[in-house]
């Protein structure tokens, strides 16, 4: 992780910047917000801006923001009063630390805001095979595309080929087209020159620049719109760029690794993706499977979590009683391994006894990880004669699919795709990445929904991390 911090390096600043390299980030640090703002015009990237509380936030935000430059902003100050930290995170900051520091809650923000210490673990033979082929190939100069579903670890497996690949002491740069809009995209990747647009006041590096002589990561590329596809394109092939607004190509020596959730060839059949892009990209294929096809690697993975979350918020590390073992194997996790990290998180804080039972293990919204929910019961009770329904799960099941449905009736099918989207992003804790995938449709029309309601004054879920500033699940 790459932190830049923008204050007065003072001796509990210094404190806090040693704390941070500690947790492996790379720290680089400036005075005044203008140079923060020069420095990633530069292509000296950051992951994440730590901002004296005292600077003026909305206004390093806003400078970036002309320069079409996305980076997160925490906010921190010796001796700050909530109200202060209040403002700081009014004016942008994405949360607050206050000096003197604390290891944890130093930990926890960086974990939170730009988790990268995510190692590769496995002990499913399905996953192994994976694994397998990502070795044979890490070395290669390949553009290799990792598909899978949401959550099962895409991002994971791109740093584990950049860290056994031959540019491993060069950059790994990451760049998620699904969250950033497309008039911003081409200047995050290929940069711009001044003039190029209003508040293009300098020259700015982009991120293929910026991942020089190491990997770039394009992750969610199918949500890349058609034109920079073909810009895209042109860059894989002849290993330059234009930034925008520039007249001179700019060479470029970058390895590219791409991630999808969808299935790009249906996309190439749509007409929405390049059939020639996907031709460069797809060199080399790594599907992962999901959490429930590689059932040997939930245990594993649940106790890795115990024990990062334990240390992350200063609890002590407890077993997974075997009850509770035998529920998360039964459960399906459609979120795959990050609602498995979010619900071990969940059952770390939860978790009152010597052991993490079954009951400090919670879904998103709350409810019990129970039988029911979990899959455990291995076939539907049988149907009784006493009801419509039968008893048993099928019959709660009828129950609410009829309930749903009268409760439909004289809804207009406009009322009712607007009343499953927000459910949908309610249920994903705010992740529009996460919901579009269990919608069916692309992050783009799922924004453009959103702000469509938006517009009519609905509020809208906001993106809920893993981890709050103060360490607890969001």
């Amino acid at each position: 992780m790459r932190l830049l911090v923008v204050g007065r390096l003072s001796g509990q600043l210094a404190s806090a910047v040693k704390m941070a390299m500690a947790h492996g980030a790379k720290v680089n640090h400036v005075e005044r917000a203008d140079q923060a703002t020069e420095q990633l015009r530069r292509g000296q990237g950051a992951d994440l801006l730590m901002v004296d509380y005292q600077l003026d936030i909305a206004a390093l935000i806003a400078a970036n923001e002309a320069e079409r430059i996305t980076v997160p902003v925490v906010a921190f100050g010796v001796d700050a009063d909530a109200r202060e930290a209040a403002a700081a995170i009014r004016a942008g900051a994405k949360e607050f630390i206050p000096l003197p520091p604390d290891a944890d809650l130093i930990a926890a923000v960086l974990s939170a805001v730009a988790d990268d210490e995510k190692p590769m673990i496995s002990a499913d033979p399905s996953m192994k095979a994976v694994l397998q082929l990502a070795d044979q190939v890490a070395r290669s100069e390949a553009s290799i595309l990792v598909t899978g579903e949401s959550g099962v670890g895409k991002e994971v497996m791109a740093r584990y080929l950049h860290e056994n690949s031959r540019r491993k002491e060069r950059p790994f740069i990451s760049v998620n087209c699904a969250a950033i809009p497309d008039n911003l995209l081409e200047s995050e990747l290929f940069g711009h020159e001044k003039g190029a647009f209003t508040g293009a006041v300098a020259r700015r590096i982009g991120k293929f620049e910026e991942a020089d002589g190491g990997t770039l990561l394009l992750d969610e590329i199918s949500e890349m719109d058609a034109r920079l596809q073909a810009k895209l394109l042109r860059a894989i092939q002849e290993r330059v760029i234009d930034r925008v607004g520039g007249s001179k190509p700019v060479p470029v020596n970058i390895r590219i690794i791409a991630t999808s959730n969808r299935d790009l060839s249906k996309a190439v059949a749509e007409g929405v993706f390049r059939e020639d892009l996907l031709y460069r990209l797809n060199v080399v294929n790594l599907r992962l499977p999901s959490l429930r096809e590689r059932p040997g690697d939930i245990g594993v993975l649940a106790d890795h979590f115990v024990k990062k979350y334990a240390a992350a918020n200063g609890v002590p590390v407890r077993p997974i009683s075997a009850k509770a073992r035998e529920a998360i194997a039964a459960h399906r996790w459609p979120g795959n391994v990050r609602e498995l990290e979010n619900a071990m998180h969940r059952a770390v804080l939860l978790a009152t006894g010597a052991e993490i039972d079954v009951d400090a293990i919670r879904l998103p919204d709350g409810q019990p990880l129970n039988p029911s929910s979990s899959g455990m019961t291995g076939h539907a009770a049988p149907v009784g004669h006493d009801s419509p329904y039968g008893g048993g799960v099928a019959a709660r099941a009828a129950q609410a699919a009829d309930a749903v449905t009268r409760n439909f009736v004289g809804q207009t099918v406009a009322a009712m795709e607007k009343t499953l989207i927000l459910d949908t992003l309610n249920h994903c804790l705010g992740n529009r990445t996460h919901a579009a995938n269990i919608l069916g449709i692309s992050i783009r029309t799922l924004r453009n929904k959103l702000n469509e309601y938006a517009d009519e004054g609905t509020a809208i879920p906001a993106p809920q991390s893993g981890v709050s500033a103060s360490g607890y699940a969001a």
